[in-house]
């Protein structure tokens, strides 16, 4: 463990996993890492998911984390009734259902907004910080590992902080990142971000040693992303976009290799960045939340100039690729907080491409990211609305049938506006393309 615990005095501080969780007490409000779902604690949740389930005792805390996380996280803390309040982005069906039934309180936060809401103290103070990390270096301070989210923040302001040192990450990681936290209102200075690939800040985060209370080894690897395979409707979406941005080059609207792409998180958003490995573009710039499989296959393609994001969010397949080629892509990829890869003042800058999953869509050209029939929360807004209103040009994307043809995702008018029709430029499903502009 001393090349990844590099600091003598936090080598005594490792203990046991099951140590580490008895640092949990009820009612606290809990911080971890994780983007999804990547880079998030594993062993301390299950460890007190097991215990609470075996003890009966009654502890239930207030979870913040980047954005999803894994079963380990979200699945086993639900199932054992440990979580009371979720902040801000969920993907897990048990935590899904528990919020939906009114059992947790829930809310759906712009990604961007979140890590300034914290440091304001909207959600109370931060009891507890838990951290995946690949290493912690000689000061102290923390390197993170498959994803960046809000941790920087939540290092920051945590009283406590117990680190999950993984051992199946490797430490070839370290470099990949870029922190760099922006100044709080009033007058604060522009963040100096330019191009999507400039480095801006360190690749580590920034640790008050003496508030690490905890360091736990674990090997528990990251449970791959499942993306399904690409349908012929996927494919048509894929295909109508390659026709538009290739007519927006012809006109002048864009450049020939693009602005900086954005896209959402899914199989769908998976297969519209697929369908670019065959377009003529070339060069591209990526400026993103989340980077998945279909990045690594514009990379390989020698498509990709440089990609930028918060999480590294792979299928089996994925990560395989990706661990395999390490040191070739990490040459492409900058990993950032959220607060900067989802920053509206950068993605204006910049002129960001953002492309976007719908629910349903209107003829007035809403657009609705979040809830079923109004009601019932699917996962959350994310980071559309921090691109959809920023971006230089917003497309959505939706197949235009969903339950087998029995419900169609273009409507008279959506159940619930995440994205008004003034933020939102370009529809598209596999039977083509409304421009609104």
């Amino acid at each position: 463990m001393n090349k990844r615990i590099r600091n003598y005095e936090l080598q005594k501080k490792v203990m046991t996993t099951d140590g580490a969780a008895e640092l949990i007490k009820d009612g606290m409000i809990v911080a971890t890492s994780g983007f999804t779902p990547a880079g998030y604690p594993k062993a301390v949740p299950l460890a007190l998911a097991k215990r609470v389930k075996k003890s009966k005792e009654k502890l239930q805390i207030s979870l913040l984390t980047g954005a999803s996380v894994g079963e380990e996280l979200d699945g086993a803390l639900t199932e054992a009734n440990i979580i009371t309040r979720r902040y801000p982005y969920q993907t897990n069906k048990l935590l899904r259902d528990g919020i939906n039934s009114g059992e947790i309180a829930y809310s759906d936060i712009h990604l961007s907004h979140f890590a300034q809401q914290v440091r304001y103290g909207f959600f109370g103070e931060i009891d507890l910080a838990i951290i995946e990390a690949i290493a912690i270096d000689e000061e102290g301070n923390i390197i993170p590992s498959t994803s960046v989210g809000v941790s920087p923040t939540f290092i920051d302001r945590a009283k406590s902080i117990i680190v999950e040192i993984n051992n199946s990450q490797p430490l070839e990681l370290e470099g990949i990142h870029d922190i760099y936290q922006p100044q709080d209102p009033p007058n604060r200075y522009p963040i100096p971000l330019i191009k999507p690939g400039d480095r801006i800040g360190s690749t580590y985060i920034p640790t008050d040693p003496s508030k690490i209370k905890a360091i736990v080894a674990t090997d528990i690897k990251e449970q791959p992303s499942p993306l399904a395979p690409i349908d012929e409707n996927s494919k048509k979406i894929a295909g109508h976009i390659v026709n538009f941005l290739e007519n927006e080059v012809k006109r002048n609207r864009l450049p020939q290799n693009l602005l900086p792409l954005q896209s959402g998180v899914g199989s769908v958003a998976n297969a519209v960045l697929a369908g670019l490995s065959n377009s003529p573009f070339v060069d591209l710039d990526f400026y993103s939340e989340v980077i998945q499989d279909s990045v690594l296959d514009l990379i390989d393609g020698g498509k990709i100039k440089i990609t930028s994001g918060t999480s590294l969010t792979f299928s089996e397949e994925g990560q395989k690729r990706f661990y395999s080629n390490l040191d070739r892509y990490k040459k492409k990829i900058i990993l950032r907080p959220q607060e900067i890869s989802n920053n509206p003042e950068i993605i204006r800058r910049i002129g960001s491409i953002a492309m976007n999953t719908a629910i349903e869509v209107d003829i007035y050209g809403n657009v609705n990211s979040t809830n079923i029939m109004g009601t019932k929360i699917m996962n959350g807004i994310g980071g559309s609305g921090d691109f959809t209103r920023n971006a230089y040009l917003s497309i959505f994307v939706t197949p235009s049938v969903a339950k087998n043809g029995d419900i169609s995702c273009i409507v008279p008018m959506v159940s619930h506006v995440d994205h008004t029709e003034h933020d939102v430029q370009v529809i598209v499903t596999e039977q083509g393309i409304a421009d609104l502009r």
